[in-house]
C-alpha cells in the first residue's frame, strides 16, 4: 500500500471517528464542569485519562487475563460450532431436534445459568472460559448451517452423478460454499466471546491472583470509583474493537484468497 492510499484509508477510517470522539469528550468535560457534577456520578475525561494511566498494569494483566479466556472461548465455540453445523447440514431431522435447543441456549440469561457453571465447574478461568463458548456459539453455528445448505441444486445433481459419497458432497462441496457464511459467524462470534469472558469474569467468578477486567469492574463499581471504572470500562471497549478488527482482517484476507483462487486457475 502506497503511502497515498493510506494517508486516504486514514482520512476515511480513522479520522472521522476520533474527530467525533474528541467533540464528544470536550461536551463531556463542559457538563462536567458546568453542572458540576460530583466524580462519583459523572468523572471528568481528564479524570478517566488520569485513571487510565495509573491503572495501566492492572489494566495490561486484567487484559491478559480476559482475552486468554475469550480467545479460549472463540475457538471452542468455532470448533463445536462447525461440528454441529456439520451435522445439522447431513439430516433434517437431526436439525430439527437439536436447533430449539441452541436457540435456547443463546436466549437463556447468562445469570440464570450461572449458579450451575459455578458448580459444574468451580470459580476461576474455567468458568469464564465456559461462559464466553455459550455466548459466542450460535452465530458461528447458525452461518455455518446456512451455508452447508444453501448449494445451488445443479452442483448437488452433479455430485450425485459422479456418485460422490455423502463425505465428499460435504468436504468438497458444502464446507467450501459455506466458508462466507462461517467466517461471518467469527466476526460476531468473536465480539460475543470479548463480552462473554468479561461478564463470566463479573458473574461467574474469578481467581484471587489472577482476575480480567469483569473483576475490576465489579470492584470499582463496588466501591464507587467511577473514574476507574470508566477506565476499565474503556478498555474493555477498545479490547473488544481490536479482537473484533483482528478476526475481520484475517476473514477478508481469507475471503480474499479463497475467491482469487479458482479465478487465477482459470487463468
Amino acid at each position: 500500500m502506497t503511502f497515498k492510499k493510506m494517508s486516504a484509508w486514514l482520512a476515511i477510517n480513522v479520522l472521522p471517528p476520533l474527530v467525533l470522539f474528541s467533540i464528544i469528550a470536550a461536551i463531556w468535560q463542559a457538563s462536567v464542569v458546568g453542572f458540576r457534577l460530583k466524580p462519583y456520578v459523572l468523572p471528568s475525561p481528564i479524570a478517566v485519562g488520569q485513571a487510565l494511566f495509573h491503572d495501566a498494569p492492572l489494566l495490561g494483566r486484567a487484559v491478559i487475563y480476559t482475552g486468554s479466556a475469550a480467545l479460549c472461548g472463540f475457538f471452542a465455540s468455532l470448533i463445536v460450532g462447525t461440528l454441529i453445523a456439520f451435522v445439522f447440514s447431513q439430516s433434517r431431522m437431526i436439525r430439527s431436534s437439536g436447533y430449539p435447543y441452541f436457540i435456547f441456549l443463546q436466549t437463556v440469561p447468562i445469570v440464570a445459568i450461572a449458579p450451575l457453571i459455578v458448580r459444574w465447574c468451580g470459580n476461576g478461568f474455567q468458568s469464564v472460559v465456559l461462559v464466553a463458548a455459550i455466548l459466542s456459539l450460535f452465530p458461528i453455528l447458525s452461518n455455518g448451517t446456512q451455508g452447508l445448505l444453501d448449494i445451488d441444486p445443479d452442483l448437488l445433481d452433479l455430485f450425485r452423478l459422479n456418485n460422490a459419497s455423502r463425505w465428499q458432497t460435504l468436504i468438497k462441496l458444502r464446507f467450501p460454499s459455506a466458508v462466507p457464511g462461517l467466517l461471518a459467524g467469527a466476526r460476531t462470534s468473536s465480539g460475543l466471546a470479548v463480552v462473554g469472558s468479561i461478564v463470566g469474569e463479573y458473574f461467574v467468578g474469578h481467581g484471587t491472583k489472577r482476575f480480567g477486567l469483569g473483576y475490576l469492574i465489579n470492584v470499582t463499581n463496588d466501591h464507587l470509583q467511577i473514574d476507574r471504572l470508566f477506565a476499565a470500562v474503556l478498555t474493555s471497549t477498545l479490547f473488544g474493537i481490536a479482537i473484533f478488527g483482528f478476526v475481520n482482517l484475517i476473514s477478508v484476507t481469507i475471503l480474499k484468497r479463497w475467491y482469487a483462487g479458482p479465478v487465477e486457475h482459470r487463468r
